[in-house]
């Protein structure tokens, strides 16, 4: 259960580090656009606060890679305080933003947070 935890862990990491590309990056891109539901004048002109959240979406990946890698309890701990920074970040999105971040960010982690505690 502890593979498929953490095979479930670098799927959410990698999940927010796709997202950090799409907001710090490319932001302005038919891609992201089309992805967050923008348009080319509010693209623009949101791109600062983009990049902004993209930073932090960065920080959520970055404590489950770093969880990954890390001995345990530590590599255990970090992974369980990325998931639910994940789940509560994703449920202020869907809640504020969009429902459906419920299943892009919400639903991974939840089902991951499961197998996370079942690995123990």
């Amino acid at each position: 259960m502890k593979i498929a935890a953490d095979v479930l862990v670098g799927l959410v990491a990698l999940i927010h580090v796709y997202i950090v590309v799409l907001e710090m990056f490319l932001w302005t891109t038919p891609r992201a656009r089309a992805a967050f539901g923008t348009t080319e004048e509010f693209a623009k002109e949101s791109a600062p606060l983009a990049a902004n959240q993209g930073l932090y979406n960065g920080f959520l990946a970055l404590a489950l890679v770093w969880g990954l890698i890390a001995s345990d309890p530590t590599g255990f701990q970090l992974k369980l305080y990325g998931i639910v920074c994940v789940i509560v970040a994703g449920i202020y999105g869907a809640a504020t933003a969009n429902k459906r971040i419920l299943f892009v960010q919400v639903v991974p982690g939840v089902v991951t947070l499961i197998a996370l505690l079942l690995s123990r």
